[in-house]
């Protein structure tokens, strides 16, 4: 109990004093401390509002440039693209150029065909490979070459046109890509720190794997180019070489057609004359049989007309052959009559040697006659297959340019 009643330790003045004096040391270097750290504070919020503004500047400026790097890339490849696109188009339509020039070579090709086989129906000696046969070979051989060129460069075009296509879609993706990084980027230049939606986003400054470095970036968009560039050429040297090809093309087959067309006029002139001159022989050859034939008649008159003669000599001598005894005598007139009766039997078949001679004449007549009638019906036919069945065909054949 007397312990619990003891009173607290006691301190002097001097304690007192000390006590106090280091409260106010202590309060003061405190106070010197916050004084210092508020400063500092003060120096350390400015200087980062400083640091923040001229990197949030900074920023914008990288941003702003970003958005005119961009801007400039759109605006290439836009251009590329339209250019791309007008080319297209225009390449189009030298495809159908091309499918009409192979469509239009057809005709020429059955119509050349079938004047080649009309004239196998030709006959005899007229059956000849002549300069019109030479020709319209010559001529499909140009028709067949024509439409195989067309076929290939066709299919060259329709290539062109797929690589065209495949690149114009590789434009319009990195165009839209483009589009929407512009998009982003402006959103992203008209952020400030009033704006509304402005947040914290977790794992922003996190780099994925996707990215690309600017390097690349400009690559990518540089090949694009490139490629535009480089199709958008070989589709403008196709069509130099397409308009060659179809001028060329029209050329070879102008010239052709009308290289048969003279073998055609030559051969029906060839083949007219030659038929006037074997009317002209057989005009003369069916003259010459009836000349035969009146000969003939002449003969077989003159033959019956010297039956009455020898009959008249014969008789004489069968009469005077009946003389009795001595009045037998072989005297000039017996002399003469068997004289008679010789020459007249020796002339009549010298007549009917003649009369032979001109029926045998008069048969290889009939056949020049009929050999000629012959040949010139095959003239005939063969004037009918040239002018009739063969020219009409031709003169539908229309070459223009394609």
């Amino acid at each position: 109990m007397a312990r619990q009643l003891q009173a607290p330790p006691k301190f002097h003045s001097s304690e007192w004093h000390v006590a106090n004096k280091m409260q106010c040391a202590s309060t003061e270097s405190q106070k010197s401390s916050s004084e210092r750290l508020v400063a500092e504070s003060q120096r350390l919020v400015d200087e980062i509002e400083k640091t923040t503004q001229k990197t949030q500047s900074s920023v914008n400026k990288k941003i702003e440039q970003r958005l005119e790097e961009i801007k400039f890339w759109k605006q290439e490849l836009d251009n590329k693209l339209e250019q791309l696109v007008n080319e297209t188009e225009v390449l189009l339509t030298f495809k159908i150029r091309l499918e009409k020039a192979l469509e239009s070579c057809k005709e020429p090709l059955v119509i050349s065909e079938k004047c080649f086989l009309n004239r196998q129906r030709r006959a005899g000696t007229d059956l000849v490979h002549d300069e019109v046969e030479r020709e319209l070979v010559k001529e499909a051989e140009v028709l067949q070459g024509v439409i195989a060129l067309l076929e290939r460069t066709l299919e060259q075009t329709n290539e062109q046109i797929r690589l065209n296509r495949s690149t114009k879609y590789n434009l319009e993706m990195d165009v839209k890509d483009k589009f929407t990084a512009l998009m982003i980027d402006n959103y992203c230049a008209s952020l400030t720190n009033n704006t509304p939606d402005v947040r914290y986003t977790d794992k922003a400054v996190e780099i994925e794997g996707n990215f690309v470095s600017p390097e690349d970036w400009l690559y990518f968009s540089n090949i694009n180019v490139e490629k535009a560039d480089k199709q958008r050429n070989n589709s403008v040297a196709l069509r130099v070489l397409i308009d060659s090809i179809l001028s060329q093309a029209v050329n070879d087959m102008c010239k052709q057609y009308e290289m048969v067309n003279i073998a055609f006029r030559n051969r029906v002139k060839e083949v007219r004359d030659a038929k006037h001159k074997l009317e002209t022989l057989l005009a003369v050859v069916m003259k010459e049989a009836a000349s035969q034939e009146m000969n003939i008649v002449a003969l077989k008159k003159a033959i019956a007309d010297k039956e009455g003669p020898v009959k008249v000599a014969q008789t004489r001598l069968e009469a005077r052959n009946h003389r009795p005894g001595v009045e037998l005598c072989y005297d000039t007139v017996q002399y003469r009559l068997t004289s008679e009766v010789q020459e007249i039997t020796n002339n009549i078949q010298r007549l009917k040697d003649t009369l032979a001679l001109a029926e045998t004449e008069l048969k290889g007549l009939r056949r020049r006659q009929l050999s000629l009638e012959e040949e010139i019906q095959i003239k005939a036919d063969t004037l009918y297959i040239d002018e009739v069945l063969c020219k009409p065909m031709r003169e539908s054949i229309c070459i223009n340019n394609f």
